[in-house]
C-alpha cells in the first residue's frame, strides 16, 4: 500500500528507447520504503503484474525525477502509466530558475542538505545480479521524491505557479 502517491525510478540498459530495454523499477512510499523490482525477461515481454496495476491506477500520483524518460520506457516495457503525475525536474525548472542545476543530485543537497552519489549511474542494469552499490544508488533515486515534491510545491504555491507544474505533468504522456 503506498496511499495515494508513489515515487517511481527505472534503470535501463541504456538511453536510447528505440534500442535500449528497462531493468529494473524503484518504487518508494512517502516513508522512505523502497522496493526495488529487478525484470526478468520472457520472449521480450515482461510479467510484472502487480507492477501493471500500480502504474495504471488512475488514484496513485506516480511521482518521478526526470519522468519524460521513465514514464516511457514504462510505456513501452510494462503498460501505459495512468493517473496524475508528478516531476521534481520540471517542477524544479519551473520554480528554481536562478539556477540551471536540476539533477536529482542538485535537488537533495540544495533543498534536503543531503548529499547523494551518481557514481552508478552508468553501469551494467540488467546483469544477473546487483551489486550493493547498485541497489543503494536504485533506493537513493526514489527515496527523496516525496521530500522534494513538498519543498518543490511550497516554492512553486508561493510564485502562483503550481498550476503550470500541473500541466507540465500532464503533458508527460504525450
Amino acid at each position: 500500500d503506498f496511499g495515494n502517491s508513489v515515487a517511481i525510478d527505472t534503470e535501463a540498459t541504456g538511453l536510447n528507447l528505440n534500442r535500449d530495454r528497462i531493468t529494473l523499477v524503484q518504487i518508494s512510499d512517502s516513508k522512505k520504503n523502497c522496493h526495488i523490482v529487478q525484470l526478468k525477461l520472457n520472449k521480450n515481454t515482461y510479467e510484472a503484474k502487480n507492477l501493471k496495476k500500480l502504474i495504471s491506477n488512475n488514484k496513485i500520483t506516480k511521482l518521478f525525477h526526470y519522468g519524460r524518460f521513465d514514464i516511457a520506457m514504462l510505456n513501452i516495457w510494462i503498460g501505459p502509466v495512468k493517473g496524475p503525475i508528478y516531476c521534481t525536474k520540471i517542477a524544479s525548472k519551473l520554480i528554481r530558475t536562478y539556477t540551471g542545476q536540476h539533477g536529482l543530485k542538485d535537488l537533495c543537497s540544495e533543498l534536503l542538505g543531503i548529499n547523494i552519489s551518481k557514481e552508478y549511474q552508468s553501469s551494467d542494469w540488467a546483469q544477473e545480479t546487483l551489486s550493493e552499490q547498485q541497489l543503494n544508488y536504485a533506493a537513493q533515486d526514489v527515496i527523496y521524491l516525496h521530500e522534494l515534491q513538498s519543498k518543490l510545491n511550497i516554492m512553486l504555491e508561493r510564485e502562483d505557479r503550481i498550476e503550470l507544474a500541473k500541466k507540465c505533468f500532464d503533458a508527460l504522456n504525450t
